[in-house]
Formats: C-alpha cells, sequence, structure tokens
C-alpha cells in the first residue's frame, strides 16, 4: 500500500452519488438533431470542413484543428448536415458559437476504422492519430491530450490517473470504471508509453469499492507497473494538484506545472478515449453522462457528442418542478442557458434543478471574520482578504493575495456561516482583470502601431529629403564638371589652318554660282507697264541691300571665311 498524504482543508458535502448508481451504462437513442460545436475544447476553434447539403459518416472530420492548441470535431453519426452557424452552446456568457446541425439517417454507419500497434509506432504518429481523433481530457478541463502526452524538458516519472470523483452527484467516472475497467489500463498503458513514466497511479477515493475492486484486478492482468490507490474522501480531493499531493505528496506550487516536477495527471475516462482512439481508430464522437437530480430515472447514459441536453433529461424522465439545469456538479457546475444546449465534451454530468434539491441561498450577511473559508481553502489562500479586495474593487491588491490560485472549488462559499457566494466575487474579479488586460494589450498594441506609422512616416520624409538633396548635388557636380570642360576647351582652342587648294575649289564653285544666277534674266518681264517695272525696281533695290547686309555680316574676322 502506498504511503498517502495531506492537502490543506477540503469539506464533505453530502454526495447523493447512490441514486444514479443502480443501474448499469446505457445507450441514449439517436436523437433527431444534433447540434455540434466546432469549439470544444481548449485553445483554437476547429476549422468546419462540411457545408450545407453534405452526407457524413459516423466518425468523419468535420473540424479540421487549427494552429497549435486545437483539437478535431467529427460527425457523432451517419446523416445530414442541414445547417452551419451560430448557436447557444454550454458555456457561462450563454453567448453563441460555431456550430453543424447534423440530421441522422438513423443508420449509425461508421467511416472506415483503422487501429495501430502504439508499441511498433513512433510516439509522434500516435499523438498525430489522437490530435485528428479529437480526444481531449474528459474531467472538465478539455485540453487536447496530445499535447499532454508531449515529452518535454522534464522526464516524467509518474503517471496519475485520476478516478476520485469527488464532486456530488457525478459518478460517471464510477460507472465506467466498474464496467470497462480494462480499457482504462490499456490506455493506461499507452499513457505510460509515449510519456516513458515509470510507474501508474490510479487514484479512486474511498466511498467507491466496486470500482476500485474492477480496476484493481484489470491492473494485475497488465505488464506495466499500475497500482490503484484508493484516497480519502475528501472535496476537492479530485483536484489535479490536490491528487498529486496525495498520491506522492508532492506540492505542485501556483504558476508551475505538474510535469516540472516529474507527474502528469488525466482522467481516467480520458484514458479510456485514448484507448479506443489508437486501438480502433474511433475518434471521440460520445462520452458517459450523468443525468441526475430532478428526473425520474437518475442514471448514467453514453450520450452522442451534439445531442441536447432537452434529449437527455426527457430520457431519463423530467419532473414538472425542474427549474434549470447545471453541467457538471453543484460546487463547480455551469449553470446552463436552457435545455436546447447540446452536450459538448466537457459535459460529464447533467443536473436537473428543482427549488426541493437546491433552495434559494439565504440573504448574505456581513462577512465576522471566522476564517473558516481560510481552514477548508485546498490553495491555502485567504479568502476573506480575497472577497473584501474583489468587493472593492481592488483588483491589483487581490493580485497581491494570489487570486489566481483559486481553483474556484466553492469550499469557501460552502463553509461560509454569512452565505457570502465567495466564489462570484472572485469570479467577478478574475474576469475584471482579464477585461482591463485585454484592454491594455488592445492599447498598447494601438500605440505601436499608431508610433511605428509615425516612424514609417518620419522615416518616408526623410528618406525624400536625402533623395532631393542627393539629386540636387549631383546636378551641381554636373553643371560644375560642364563649365571645367568648357574652359579646358577654350583653354585648348586654336587659330583655323588655311583653307587647303580643294576648299579652295569649293568657294570658287559657290561664287561662280552666285554670278550666274545674278545673270540670269527673269522670265515675264516684257511690256510691263510704268507701274510694274517700279515695284520690280523697288523689289530688286531690297534685295541688292540685304545681300549687301548679308555679305557684312557673314564677314568673319581676320579675313577667314567662316565655311572654312
Amino acid at each position: 500500500m502506498s504511503m498517502l498524504h495531506k492537502f490543506h482543508g477540503g469539506v464533505h458535502p453530502p454526495t447523493h452519488k447512490e441514486q444514479s448508481t443502480r443501474t448499469a451504462i446505457a445507450t441514449l437513442p439517436i436523437p433527431a438533431k444534433l447540434v455540434i460545436p466546432f469549439h470544444q475544447h481548449v485553445g483554437n476553434i476547429a476549422k468546419p470542413l462540411v457545408q450545407v447539403g453534405d452526407y457524413v459518416l459516423k466518425g468523419q472530420l468535420i473540424g479540421m484543428p487549427e494552429d497549435g492548441i486545437s483539437s478535431a470535431i467529427h460527425a457523432s453519426t451517419s446523416g445530414t448536415i442541414s445547417e452551419i452557424g451560430m448557436q447557444v452552446v454550454a458555456h457561462a456568457s450563454g453567448l453563441p458559437d460555431l456550430c453543424a446541425t447534423l440530421l441522422p439517417d438513423g443508420k449509425d454507419e461508421w467511416i472506415p476504422k483503422t487501429g495501430m500497434d502504439f508499441r511498433s509506432a513512433a510516439a509522434a504518429d500516435v499523438r498525430q492519430v489522437l490530435r485528428l481523433a479529437g480526444v481531449v481530457g474528459l474531467g472538465g478541463a478539455v485540453f487536447p491530450s496530445d499535447l499532454k502526452l508531449r515529452a518535454g524538458k522534464h522526464k516524467v516519472k509518474t503517471l496519475v490517473l485520476n478516478g476520485a470523483e469527488c464532486e456530488p452527484y457525478i459518478t460517471c467516472d464510477d460507472m465506467l470504471m466498474r464496467e470497462r475497467a480494462d480499457e482504462i489500463i490499456k490506455g493506461a498503458e499507452i499513457m505510460r508509453w509515449a510519456l516513458e513514466a515509470e510507474q501508474v497511479l490510479v487514484g479512486i477515493e474511498d466511498n467507491k469499492p466496486q470500482a476500485i475492486a474492477a480496476m484493481e484486478q484489470a491492473a494485475l492482468a497488465s505488464t506495466d507497473d499500475i497500482k490503484v490507490v484508493a484516497v480519502p474522501t475528501l472535496y476537492p480531493g479530485g483536484g489535479a494538484k490536490q491528487l498529486i499531493r496525495v498520491l506522492t505528496g508532492i506540492e505542485v506550487a501556483a504558476g508551475v506545472r505538474s510535469t516540472e516536477k516529474g507527474v502528469q495527471c488525466f482522467n481516467v475516462a480520458t484514458a479510456q478515449a485514448i484507448y479506443r482512439a489508437v486501438q480502433f481508430g474511433e475518434p471521440l464522437v460520445s462520452r458517459i453522462v450523468t443525468i441526475t437530480g430532478n428526473v425520474r430515472e437518475p442514471q448514467n447514459l453514453e450520450v452522442l457528442i451534439g445531442t441536447t441536453v432537452q434529449d437527455v433529461v426527457d430520457y431519463a424522465g423530467s419532473l414538472p418542478d425542474t427549474d434549470g439545469y447545471i453541467m457538471g456538479g453543484p460546487m463547480m457546475g455551469l449553470p446552463l442557458p436552457g435545455a436546447t444546449v447540446s452536450i459538448v465534451k466537457a459535459a460529464n454530468c447533467i443536473i436537473a434543478s428543482s427549488p426541493k434539491i437546491f433552495p434559494a441561498p439565504p440573504p448574505a450577511m456581513p462577512c465576522i471574520r471566522c476564517t473558516r473559508c481560510a481552514e477548508v481553502c485546498p490553495a491555502e489562500l485567504q479568502p476573506q482578504d480575497l472577497y473584501w479586495f474583489a468587493k472593492s474593487k481592488e483588483f491589483g491588491k487581490a493580485q497581491e493575495f494570489s487570486l489566481f490560485d483559486c481553483i474556484e472549488c466553492g469550499a469557501c462559499s460552502y463553509v461560509c456561516p454569512s452565505h457570502i457566494p465567495l466564489v462570484q466575487y472572485y469570479r467577478f474579479a478574475k474576469s475584471e482583470i482579464w477585461s482591463r488586460e485585454s484592454e491594455k494589450n488592445s492599447a498598447d498594441a494601438a500605440r505601436d502601431r499608431f508610433e511605428f506609422r509615425e516612424y514609417r512616416i518620419e522615416r518616408e520624409k526623410q528618406e525624400k529629403a536625402e533623395k532631393l538633396a542627393a539629386k540636387e548635388k549631383a546636378a551641381a557636380e554636373a553643371k560644375l564638371a560642364a563649365a571645367k570642360l568648357a574652359e579646358a576647351q577654350a583653354a585648348t582652342s586654336v587659330t583655323p589652318p588655311p583653307m587647303t587648294e580643294a576648299q579652295a575649289k569649293i568657294q570658287a564653285a559657290i561664287e561662280q554660282a552666285k554670278l550666274q544666277a545674278a545673270a540670269v534674266k527673269p522670265k515675264n518681264t516684257e511690256q510691263l507697264t510704268p507701274q510694274q517695272l517700279a515695284e520690280i525696281a523697288e523689289i530688286e533695290a531690297r534685295r541688292a541691300h540685304i545681300h549687301e547686309l548679308a555679305s557684312t555680316d557673314t564677314e568673319p574676322p581676320n579675313g577667314h571665311d567662316k565655311n572654312q
């Protein structure tokens, strides 16, 4: 028997688990409509691969993982895509998200499935199979499992399987361990191989004796070092850090990943999904969901992803005084915006609430500083101080008191004698800090863009000025060079030499042509009137005058002809 350790705080709320564990896991019939969100995991939304009117098979990839942190989305059964658009999903904001509406044909026809022998494959190939199979953490965190199986710079010595299931009402993991323990253990073998871990510890709360027995028997058939450990029933003992502390004694501090301490933790349902994906090539298209609370037949159902909450509740028999639905447990669960939202990969439990089961809380009274909240806080915080800082909107002080170390387990609110909804104040403070940081980041980015634009404009002006100055300098240099060249040519010029014999003959021919032209008698000059003779005389006088002027202007100095 492994030595167990303790974590700080914890409470013992009524479990209410026996109602939904009386019958075996049943399969919910295929509904008339499935609404499958493309964002069911931590990270980037999957990129749609289908269009309206497409016929798809069960397990067909309809959403491709986008970028680093993401996971695939698949058709939960065979049928036709009737719509792709924004619809309200299971989220605290109540806002819509991108979804594909699938109308099943009732055939439930699978795509061709091919498994693999992981021991003869590369670890990277196994991780790629899980990425494209859409396997994420089914304990509620929905972090892509392929990324958690990536070998980092820290050696993982211990793999922890979380079967504690500490929160009231939830029993899906309990029933899964009872009925499919062998598949969980085989999934653990795949994970241990991928991480090269030395041992596997399966932590199960001691109020689940049947699950413990089934898991121990399955572990005995394994050749790996797998130990099933019964841990004390204490909420929130199912938190990853708390379970690691109990099983190994390792304290995972705030801001530190468990892998840095040599430990990695997975939910038991995730292990079973990993086994189905690797061994049979089955993507994650369904999960076990506890339906309990104000229903006639509380039970666990295997439900197709995308089934509406209304279909699940109708199968279990909703009672008339139901006033709402909670996804998860009563301590950390999410109130749903309505029964029309669909079951997603994170939906481990649906609780139909009523005034009888969850009566209205008494009015909050002033804090009496009793410190009971600090006594039960598993993160060893000062909840009463965080409450005052959140209420007065002193968010900086709240951060100084490690607000973001709070896991929102609700233990402080559960024991508060003044009935103060402490967790609501912490969530408010966190959301305000995130909002302000987002606004600050946006403002910083806008300022950076403005400053870069101003810098770019100034740089362009400077470049233009430099180009203009360079152009003017080049023009001045060219002008100066031309002037210098002219001076050099003037300084080296000489008097033209006398005409050669050939040039003299050419000049004589020109003069002879001029004389011949002058001796030519004009035609049509006979029988002219005195007026016409006067006009011709005047023209000849002007012509002679022009020739005289021309010979005077063209005579070069020094007695040289300009045509030489």
